[in-house]
């Protein structure tokens, strides 16, 4: 037979899988590792299993004690599985920006869950820290885990994330991208890889996209950060400095709206089949940004910490995004990509030397009414529609032996894939057709029949 002692060795090799729609052929090969495959959701298992190990060997903790922890949630997920399968009794302070789902998942793990304010200052005695600490000293048989100052954090990394990916990309990584909170993700596998890279040769970077409002970004530029503001992201960034957070193996900090990293989760899901947290769009909307600067040949891991499933009440509901100022009506609509992705079907190009009579009959037997006409060069674009057929052969201009191109009209209309549908109605006031291009290439045609089927299909 075979099976598992218990839930706790189901931790770590995590997949990764190629991000497809979200890049293209001029970006870097992007992998995504799957951490919210780990059985507590979250990358955020690995580092939870090791600290409770290492208080174990160092006999900080007895039979039957209470773990304490200061928590976004993921943390205390691990934490508390843990404690399950280990018999330890779990109190978790946690912010109250965080999501109900997290906080729901605690208790159903048998974890005590104290909601504290999210604007206070994390050395305030009534902020999530502060309780915490105030927990530990008050209960017997307690640790206050402190997942912020515990070099077993970034040490779980150092030995499972980093030599994964290391062995998973047959040493080809040239980029890591992961968001940072406690920076233990980063700092341990980051030191693992930059080891490796630094046997092999090879010239290696570890990006790090990270909220606005974060103290990271000033702090890696060796500032004095300004005064914090608070973010909707959970699990990522801070507004006090850590002893877990290892600035030397990173090389840039990214910073990335609370927006930006909303709409890429819900792109990541949508487009991609993987369904992660806000967190996960921060990542991946650097790692985007990343995978086109480095090109075609590289290639970047990006670490999707955990699972979409904690965050059904934030943002991807569509309510909640409203009233945040997240999603606005054009959001709402949906994107280029989402229609063309909806009607399917290829373009039709008409060749440079091709004929008008030849035009003329396959747009009858295909029932279309324009063709994109493709230049000689094979990179310039013009537009042949009905109405410059009918106008030029009915004047005499042209005739059904005369090449396309006598009749074809400059190309207008133009809309990128990533542009709400909002620009292609703008479009119609001018012109009958949108064309849809990526990379100076059309990708699709789209008339107003399209766009109102499309937008019969949502409602």
């Amino acid at each position: 037979m075979k099976f598992n002692d218990s839930v706790l060795d189901l931790i770590g090799h995590t997949p990764m899988v190629k991000l497809n729609r979200l890049c293209d052929e001029n970006s870097a090969l992007l992998l995504a590792k799957l951490e919210y495959l780990n059985p507590g959701g979250s990358v955020k298992d690995r580092m939870a299993l090791n600290m409770i190990r290492g208080a174990e060997k160092r006999g900080l903790i007895k039979p039957g004690a209470t773990l304490i922890e200061s928590t976004s949630g993921n943390t205390g997920m691990g934490l508390a599985m843990a404690a399950a399968v280990l018999g330890y009794h779990c109190v978790f302070t946690i912010p109250d920006k965080m999501s109900k789902e997290k906080i729901d998942m605690l208790k159903a793990y048998g974890a005590e869950v104290l909601v504290t304010p999210t604007d206070l200052s994390h050395d305030h005695p009534d902020s999530y820290v502060g309780v915490a600490l105030r927990m530990a000293r008050e209960i017997p048989n307690s640790l206050y885990v402190d997942q912020y100052s515990n070099m077993d954090n970034p040490e779980a990394h150092y030995l499972s994330t980093g030599p994964e990916i290391w062995e998973d990309t047959d040493g080809k990584i040239d980029c890591l991208v992961g968001g940072i909170g406690t920076g233990g993700t980063i700092s341990g596998a980051g030191k693992y890889l930059k080891e490796k890279a630094s046997e092999a040769g090879k010239d290696f970077q570890i990006v790090c996209p990270d909220p606005h409002g974060s103290i990271y970004f000033d702090m890696h530029q060796g500032r004095e950060p300004g005064p914090p503001s608070i973010y909707r992201v959970e699990g990522i960034g801070h507004d006090f400095m850590v002893d877990t957070m290892d600035f030397s193996v990173i090389d840039e900090i990214i910073p990335i709206s609370d927006r930006d990293s909303f709409l890429t989760a819900r792109r990541l899901v949508r487009e991609e089949g993987i369904f992660a947290g806000g967190s996960a769009g921060t990542a991946v909307f650097g790692a985007m940004e990343v995978a086109r600067r480095l090109g075609p040949g590289k290639v970047v891991v990006v670490i999707i910490p955990d699972s979409g499933d904690r965050y059904i009440s934030k943002c991807y509901d569509d309510e909640w995004m409203k009233d945040t100022g997240f999603l606005g009506l054009e959001d709402r609509l949906g994107s280029v990509r989402d229609l063309l992705r909806y009607k399917g079907g290829n373009v039709e190009f008409a060749r440079a030397d091709e004929t008008l009579a030849s035009v003329v009959q396959r747009m009858s037997d295909l029932g279309i009414s324009q063709m994109p006409v493709v230049a000689e060069d094979n990179h310039t674009f013009k537009m042949i529609h009905e109405l410059d057929l009918l106008r030029t052969l009915a004047s005499g201009k042209c005739k059904g032996d005369d090449t396309v191109m006598k009749a074809a009209t400059a190309l207008q209309g133009m809309v990128e894939l990533g542009e709400p549908l909002s620009k292609v109605q703008k479009v119609f006031d001018d012109d009958h057709v949108a064309i849809a291009m990526d990379n100076n290439k059309i990708v699709g045609i789209i008339t107003k029949i399209d766009l109102v089927e499309f937008l019969a299909s949502r409602t």
